[in-house]
Parts: C-alpha cells; structure tokens; sequence
C-alpha cells in the first residue's frame, strides 16, 4: 500500500469524525456512531460530550494538508522499500480513543498492527477501523485487536502507569519497545490572565474530569495570587457535581481533607488544594506559590521526565502550549516527547 494511499484513507477517516454527531443518521457514520453508544453504555467517564470532543479532535487532526506535513518530516524513509514487521500496542483507556496515535503511527508506518485494547475502551477504535477498512479493503491483513495476551510481536509500543509499566519491562524489555509511564500537565499562572484565558485554562485542567496525562493537574501561581476569577472560570464545569463517578470522588476527597484538617478551596465540585505533588486525585486541583517564575521553570527542567506538558500564556524557556490547546495535540506531539513514527520508520523497531 503507498503512503499516498494511507495519508488518502485517514483522511477520509478524519472527515467523518469532524462530521459526528451521537444522532446522526449518516449510513457511513453508523460504525461511530454505534461504538459510541457502547462505549458510553459501558464505561460512565465517557460521557456523549467527551467522547463527542475526543473524535473531532482526532478528526481536526486527520485533515490531509496535516498529514501530508506530518509524514514530510521524516524524508525518504517512506521511499524506501520495507519488509513490514508486527507492532504490538498495549493501549490505555482513561479518555476516549486516547490510543489512537499510536494505532495511526503504526499503521502510517507501513507496518501491521496487533493491538490489546483496554477494557474501558473496546469499541472506538475498532470503530475506526472498521471505517478504514471499508474505504480500503488493503487494510484488513494489516489490523487485529485482541483483548488476551498479546503474541506474534517484533516489537511493542505499551502505555501504562508506573506499576503497570514494571510488568511491561518484566515481560516486554526484551523487545524492542517504547514504554509509557506516568506523566502529568501543569500550568504557570502569570496573574494577569484575562478572563478568556482563564475560561481555556480551566478546560486545559477540567476536560475529561481532568483523568488524561494532558490534563493539568497542578498549577503554579504568584505570591498573593486571587483566585476569585480562575474559580469563576472553572464554573462552568459545576454540572460534574452531578456525575456519580466524579461526584463520589469528589465527596470522597472533601471528606478526607475535612479529617485531616487541610485547608482547600472548595467550589463545590472542585477542591483547590496547596501541595508541592505533580499528581493529583480526580477532583482535585494541586497548587504551589511561587516568588520567581525562574525558579518554577527550573524546577519543571528537573522534573522533564515527569512531565506531559507545560501551559502558560506567555513564551518561557522550556516548550509550552497555550491555555485551550492542551488537549488538541498536533500529529507530531509524542507522548513523552519519544517520537514513535521515527521508532517505527528508522529501523528501532
């Protein structure tokens, strides 16, 4: 299959999923629109919205100007005549589709691809796929998921968390790999954000109730900072108050705080919370004072390795994405700033 043939199908791939909506009575939509259905039904975190934001996000991506940019990155590798090897993925499934870069790099790549799904996450997916699949009938031999054991592998791409990851090495490290770990986002509050900003900031931090690597789950502020307007923009998620899962997880942190005697900010849904931490629980925003914003940004240096990515407002010297964009990534993104198309193409693998 040509690359011009792979770049022409995600994005035709991409062009339905800009076009989704749950109701949409599109015959070449009823893949998505089914998988969605089910993935809701089984698993409450993916709500219609987010799995509704989740696929136009991938969708905005997939535009073919973007990919073809993408692929021109990486020179004559795609010139190059290649035997293609077997990739297995080990995919998470704490937002939705969240495995899809993987499974578009893979693919892209040339070569085939075996995929674990998680349980969370079983039908978006092979949803897409199936979408692939039927715009060209070449990517059949080139697609299989599996829920057991993964087998048959050259080489594996596992995403998962820090205990997880220790039994990826244990049975994987043999392999040729890239093995995904913990990481968090955060955020540096200058103090003159407009409130425009801060309405983006607070998506960056809320979004998927705040469960992916992309969210930011601590936020640096300056000395004095006023959290009256930040708390005003984060409003707008009040409603999570009424979602059961977030609901007890909220009530569940509110109590513990309340028995230790911890100070927070309670907004009724949202506990603000000062703790030197990177991570924290589901309804819980972490937060640290700082007097100099060159001592934040040395601190981020030596914790690279802990962290997904840096929102800020303003240009620093360490990479940052503006407030609204955190959970929108480019195709050349890497999580964990390892590029997987280049593991794939160059020879790594």
């Amino acid at each position: 299959m040509t690359i011009d043939k792979r770049i022409e199908s995600f994005a035709y791939l991409g062009e339905l999923l800009r076009r989704y909506q749950e109701d949409s009575t599109e015959p070449d939509l009823a893949p998505i629109v089914l998988a969605a259905r089910q993935a809701n039904e089984g698993n409450k975190w993916f709500t219609p919205e987010n799995i509704r934001l989740a696929l136009n996000s991938i969708g905005e991506a997939l535009q073919y100007k973007q990919l073809a940019n993408w692929i021109s990155r990486y020179g004559n590798h795609f010139s190059k005549q290649m035997t293609p090897k077997t990739i297995g993925v080990v995919m998470a499934g704490n937002i939705p589709a969240v495995g899809f870069h993987d499974f578009l790099c893979v693919l892209m790549s040339g070569h085939k691809l075996i995929a674990r799904l998680s349980s969370s996450d079983l039908r978006l997916i092979p949803a897409m796929a199936e979408i692939l699949t039927g715009y060209l009938p070449e990517w059949h031999q080139m697609i299989t998921f599996t829920s057991g054991r993964l087998e048959r592998f050259d080489s594996i791409i596992a995403t998962g968390s820090d205990n997880t990851s220790r039994y990826f090495e244990y049975y994987f490290g043999k392999y040729p790999n890239i093995i995904r770990k913990n990481r968090n986002s955060v955020a540096i509050v200058r103090g003159d954000e407009s409130q425009e900003v801060l309405m983006k900031l607070a998506d960056d931090i809320m979004l998927y109730f705040g469960m992916g690597c992309r969210s930011v789950s601590k936020i640096w502020i300056p000395e004095g900072y006023d959290f009256t307007a930040l708390v005003k923009s984060i409003g707008k998620y009040a409603y999570y108050a009424n979602h059961n899962k977030y609901r007890n997880n909220y009530d569940y942190s509110s109590s513990i705080f309340m028995v230790n005697q911890e100070r927070v900010i309670d907004t009724g849904f949202l506990l603000l919370k000062e703790d030197p931490a990177l991570n924290s629980r589901i309804s819980v925003l972490n937060y640290e004072y700082y007097s100099s914003i060159d001592n934040v940004i040395n601190v981020l240096k030596a914790m690279k390795n802990l962290i997904q990515c840096i929102v800020c407002n303003s240009m620093l010297t360490v990479p940052v994405v503006v407030p609204g964009m955190v959970q929108h990534p480019a195709l050349w993104d890497y999580a964990d700033e390892v590029d997987t198309l280049d593991f794939l193409l160059s020879g790594k693998c």
